[in-house]
Protein backbone atom coordinates (compact mmCIF):
# COMPACT_ATOMS: atom_id res chain seq x y z
CA UNK A 1 0.00 0.00 0.00
CA UNK A 2 1.29 3.27 -0.91
CA UNK A 3 2.03 6.05 1.82
CA UNK A 4 -0.94 8.07 -0.19
CA UNK A 5 -3.25 5.11 0.43
CA UNK A 6 -2.57 4.96 3.99
CA UNK A 7 -2.95 8.74 4.95
CA UNK A 8 -6.32 8.11 3.25
CA UNK A 9 -7.17 4.91 5.51
CA UNK A 10 -5.91 6.93 8.41
CA UNK A 11 -7.99 9.79 7.73
CA UNK A 12 -10.99 7.79 6.41
CA UNK A 13 -10.99 5.83 10.11
CA UNK A 14 -10.57 9.04 12.23
CA UNK A 15 -13.56 9.87 10.46
CA UNK A 16 -15.65 6.55 11.25
CA UNK A 17 -14.33 7.16 14.76
CA UNK A 18 -15.85 10.29 15.25
CA UNK A 19 -19.27 8.95 13.54
CA UNK A 20 -19.31 6.35 15.79
CA UNK A 21 -18.88 8.38 18.93
CA UNK A 22 -20.74 10.94 18.03
CA UNK A 23 -24.27 8.85 17.17
CA UNK A 24 -23.63 6.37 20.18
CA UNK A 25 -22.96 9.56 22.54
CA UNK A 26 -26.39 11.05 21.36
CA UNK A 27 -28.43 7.86 21.60
CA UNK A 28 -26.74 7.35 24.74
CA UNK A 29 -28.47 6.76 28.75
CA UNK A 30 -26.33 7.76 31.46
CA UNK A 31 -28.43 5.35 33.81
CA UNK A 32 -28.75 2.57 31.65
CA UNK A 33 -25.11 3.04 31.21
CA UNK A 34 -24.51 2.30 34.59
CA UNK A 35 -26.69 -0.07 35.14
CA UNK A 36 -24.91 -1.87 31.53
CA UNK A 37 -21.77 -1.26 33.19
CA UNK A 38 -22.35 -2.52 36.65
CA UNK A 39 -24.18 -6.09 35.30
CA UNK A 40 -21.03 -6.66 32.64
CA UNK A 41 -19.06 -5.75 35.06
CA UNK A 42 -17.30 -3.57 32.74
CA UNK A 43 -13.70 -1.53 33.47
CA UNK A 44 -14.72 0.55 29.87
CA UNK A 45 -17.27 3.49 30.65
CA UNK A 46 -20.73 2.99 28.35
CA UNK A 47 -22.63 5.20 26.62
CA UNK A 48 -25.83 3.23 27.81
CA UNK A 49 -27.12 2.24 24.06
CA UNK A 50 -28.60 -1.01 24.03
CA UNK A 51 -27.38 -3.86 21.21
CA UNK A 52 -30.08 -3.39 18.44
CA UNK A 53 -29.55 0.46 18.30
CA UNK A 54 -25.95 -0.22 18.80
CA UNK A 55 -25.92 -2.56 15.60
CA UNK A 56 -28.05 0.17 13.64
CA UNK A 57 -25.60 2.68 14.36
CA UNK A 58 -22.90 0.46 13.74
CA UNK A 59 -24.38 -0.38 10.39
CA UNK A 60 -25.12 2.95 9.76
CA UNK A 61 -21.59 4.22 10.13
CA UNK A 62 -20.19 1.67 7.49
CA UNK A 63 -22.45 2.29 5.18
CA UNK A 64 -21.09 6.00 5.17
CA UNK A 65 -16.96 4.96 4.61
CA UNK A 66 -17.50 2.35 2.27
CA UNK A 67 -14.11 2.89 0.84
CA UNK A 68 -12.42 1.40 4.12
CA UNK A 69 -13.99 -1.96 3.88
CA UNK A 70 -13.26 -3.02 0.12
CA UNK A 71 -9.48 -4.39 0.79
CA UNK A 72 -9.46 -7.65 3.49
CA UNK A 73 -6.07 -5.99 4.99
CA UNK A 74 -7.51 -2.22 5.17
CA UNK A 75 -11.02 -4.21 6.83
CA UNK A 76 -8.43 -5.60 9.00
CA UNK A 77 -6.52 -2.30 9.96
CA UNK A 78 -9.91 -0.55 10.47
CA UNK A 79 -11.38 -3.00 13.04
CA UNK A 80 -8.42 -3.40 14.69
CA UNK A 81 -7.70 0.13 15.14
CA UNK A 82 -11.22 1.06 16.45
CA UNK A 83 -11.35 -1.91 18.73
CA UNK A 84 -8.32 -1.07 20.09
CA UNK A 85 -8.85 2.42 20.40
CA UNK A 86 -12.39 2.05 21.79
CA UNK A 87 -13.47 5.03 24.76
CA UNK A 88 -16.77 3.20 25.51
CA UNK A 89 -17.75 -0.37 25.61
CA UNK A 90 -20.60 -0.01 22.81
CA UNK A 91 -17.79 0.97 20.57
CA UNK A 92 -16.51 -2.10 20.39
CA UNK A 93 -19.38 -4.13 19.85
CA UNK A 94 -19.92 -1.82 17.27
CA UNK A 95 -17.07 -3.48 15.81
CA UNK A 96 -18.57 -7.35 16.33
CA UNK A 97 -21.73 -5.38 14.25
CA UNK A 98 -19.64 -4.27 11.19
CA UNK A 99 -18.21 -7.71 11.32
CA UNK A 100 -21.71 -9.18 11.15
CA UNK A 101 -23.30 -6.65 8.50
CA UNK A 102 -22.98 -6.79 4.56
CA UNK A 103 -19.81 -4.65 4.74
CA UNK A 104 -18.06 -8.07 5.66
CA UNK A 105 -19.51 -10.43 3.56
CA UNK A 106 -15.90 -10.33 1.46
CA UNK A 107 -13.95 -10.72 4.11
CA UNK A 108 -15.59 -11.98 7.40
CA UNK A 109 -15.30 -15.54 6.69
CA UNK A 110 -11.48 -15.55 5.43
CA UNK A 111 -9.43 -18.33 7.26
CA UNK A 112 -6.95 -14.96 7.07
CA UNK A 113 -9.44 -12.99 9.63
CA UNK A 114 -9.10 -15.34 12.31
CA UNK A 115 -6.56 -13.37 13.06
CA UNK A 116 -8.48 -10.35 13.98
CA UNK A 117 -10.75 -12.77 16.08
CA UNK A 118 -8.12 -14.20 18.07
CA UNK A 119 -7.32 -10.56 19.05
CA UNK A 120 -10.71 -9.84 19.88
CA UNK A 121 -11.72 -12.84 21.89
CA UNK A 122 -7.75 -11.89 24.01
CA UNK A 123 -8.78 -8.02 24.86
CA UNK A 124 -12.58 -8.78 24.93
CA UNK A 125 -12.29 -10.71 27.46
CA UNK A 126 -15.66 -11.09 28.52
CA UNK A 127 -18.96 -13.10 27.71
CA UNK A 128 -20.62 -10.37 25.87
CA UNK A 129 -17.77 -9.57 23.17
CA UNK A 130 -16.05 -13.18 23.44
CA UNK A 131 -19.65 -14.73 22.12
CA UNK A 132 -20.47 -12.22 19.80
CA UNK A 133 -16.71 -12.36 18.54
CA UNK A 134 -17.27 -16.30 18.78
CA UNK A 135 -20.32 -15.80 15.74
CA UNK A 136 -17.29 -14.49 13.08
CA UNK A 137 -15.18 -17.49 14.24
CA UNK A 138 -17.84 -19.94 13.12
CA UNK A 139 -18.27 -18.12 9.83
CA UNK A 140 -14.55 -19.40 9.23
CA UNK A 141 -14.79 -23.10 10.50
CA UNK A 142 -18.22 -23.27 8.54
CA UNK A 143 -16.35 -21.88 5.05
CA UNK A 144 -13.22 -23.68 5.82
CA UNK A 145 -12.78 -27.13 7.30
CA UNK A 146 -8.58 -26.66 8.29
CA UNK A 147 -9.82 -23.83 10.04
CA UNK A 148 -10.97 -27.27 12.66
CA UNK A 149 -7.27 -27.49 13.50
CA UNK A 150 -7.20 -24.32 14.88
CA UNK A 151 -9.58 -24.76 17.31
CA UNK A 152 -8.27 -27.57 18.32
CA UNK A 153 -5.26 -25.76 19.52
CA UNK A 154 -8.05 -23.09 20.97
CA UNK A 155 -9.31 -25.59 23.06
CA UNK A 156 -6.04 -26.01 24.51
CA UNK A 157 -5.00 -22.15 24.74
CA UNK A 158 -4.31 -20.79 28.47
CA UNK A 159 -6.59 -18.17 27.89
CA UNK A 160 -9.87 -19.68 29.12
CA UNK A 161 -12.45 -16.83 26.56
CA UNK A 162 -10.38 -18.26 23.62
CA UNK A 163 -11.54 -21.97 25.14
CA UNK A 164 -14.74 -20.68 25.35
CA UNK A 165 -14.78 -19.56 21.88
CA UNK A 166 -13.73 -22.88 20.24
CA UNK A 167 -15.75 -24.64 21.73
CA UNK A 168 -19.17 -22.06 20.92
CA UNK A 169 -18.08 -21.38 17.43
CA UNK A 170 -20.65 -23.75 16.07
CA UNK A 171 -23.28 -22.71 17.22
CA UNK A 172 -26.33 -22.65 15.18
CA UNK A 173 -24.33 -24.55 12.77
CA UNK A 174 -26.81 -27.37 12.88
CA UNK A 175 -26.55 -30.20 10.19
CA UNK A 176 -23.26 -28.47 9.53
CA UNK A 177 -21.92 -29.27 12.88
CA UNK A 178 -18.37 -30.95 12.27
CA UNK A 179 -19.14 -33.45 14.92
CA UNK A 180 -15.92 -34.74 14.96
CA UNK A 181 -14.32 -30.92 15.85
CA UNK A 182 -17.28 -30.47 18.69
CA UNK A 183 -16.03 -34.06 20.31
CA UNK A 184 -12.80 -32.72 20.42
CA UNK A 185 -13.24 -29.52 21.76
CA UNK A 186 -15.54 -30.53 24.91
CA UNK A 187 -13.48 -33.74 25.61
CA UNK A 188 -10.45 -31.04 25.48
CA UNK A 189 -12.22 -29.07 28.62
CA UNK A 190 -14.37 -31.64 30.17
CA UNK A 191 -12.37 -31.04 33.48
CA UNK A 192 -12.27 -27.62 33.97
CA UNK A 193 -13.61 -26.32 36.65
CA UNK A 194 -14.58 -22.50 35.58
CA UNK A 195 -18.22 -21.54 34.86
CA UNK A 196 -17.70 -19.75 31.12
CA UNK A 197 -16.50 -23.15 30.59
CA UNK A 198 -19.09 -25.25 31.76
CA UNK A 199 -21.41 -23.44 30.53
CA UNK A 200 -20.22 -22.92 27.22
CA UNK A 201 -20.08 -26.92 26.87
CA UNK A 202 -23.72 -27.05 28.09
CA UNK A 203 -24.82 -24.29 25.28
CA UNK A 204 -22.76 -26.36 22.62
CA UNK A 205 -24.22 -29.40 23.08
CA UNK A 206 -27.92 -28.02 24.07
CA UNK A 207 -27.82 -25.81 20.50
CA UNK A 208 -26.47 -29.08 18.77
CA UNK A 209 -29.57 -30.93 20.29
CA UNK A 210 -32.31 -29.16 18.41
CA UNK A 211 -30.68 -31.24 14.64
CA UNK A 212 -30.04 -34.44 16.39
CA UNK A 213 -31.04 -35.16 20.04
CA UNK A 214 -30.15 -38.74 19.96
CA UNK A 215 -26.77 -37.92 19.67
CA UNK A 216 -26.31 -35.00 22.33
CA UNK A 217 -28.12 -37.71 24.82
CA UNK A 218 -25.36 -40.33 24.07
CA UNK A 219 -22.80 -37.90 24.21
CA UNK A 220 -23.78 -37.01 27.64
CA UNK A 221 -24.28 -40.63 28.89
CA UNK A 222 -20.74 -41.48 27.22
CA UNK A 223 -19.12 -38.98 29.47
CA UNK A 224 -19.28 -39.06 32.93
CA UNK A 225 -16.94 -36.48 33.66
CA UNK A 226 -19.07 -33.92 32.38
CA UNK A 227 -19.53 -31.36 34.80
CA UNK A 228 -23.31 -31.02 36.25
CA UNK A 229 -23.34 -27.65 34.94
CA UNK A 230 -23.00 -28.59 31.47
CA UNK A 231 -25.19 -32.02 31.30
CA UNK A 232 -27.88 -30.26 32.62
CA UNK A 233 -27.61 -27.29 30.29
CA UNK A 234 -26.98 -29.66 27.00
CA UNK A 235 -30.27 -32.35 28.42
CA UNK A 236 -32.47 -28.77 29.12
CA UNK A 237 -34.70 -29.43 26.16
CA UNK A 238 -34.57 -33.10 25.45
Amino acid sequence: MSPLADTRLVEETDVLIRDLREALAAAGDPARAAQQRAYLKSEMEMHGVGVPATRRIARAAAASHPSLWQEAADWRAVLRRVWDGAERREERFAVLAIIRSRHSAPHADRIDSLALYEHLLRTGRWWDLVDEASHAVGLVVLAHPAAAARMRAWALDSDLWVRRSAIICQLQHKEHTDLDLLRDVIEANQDDDEFFIRKAIGWALRDYARTDGEWVRAFVEAHPRLSPLSRREALKHL
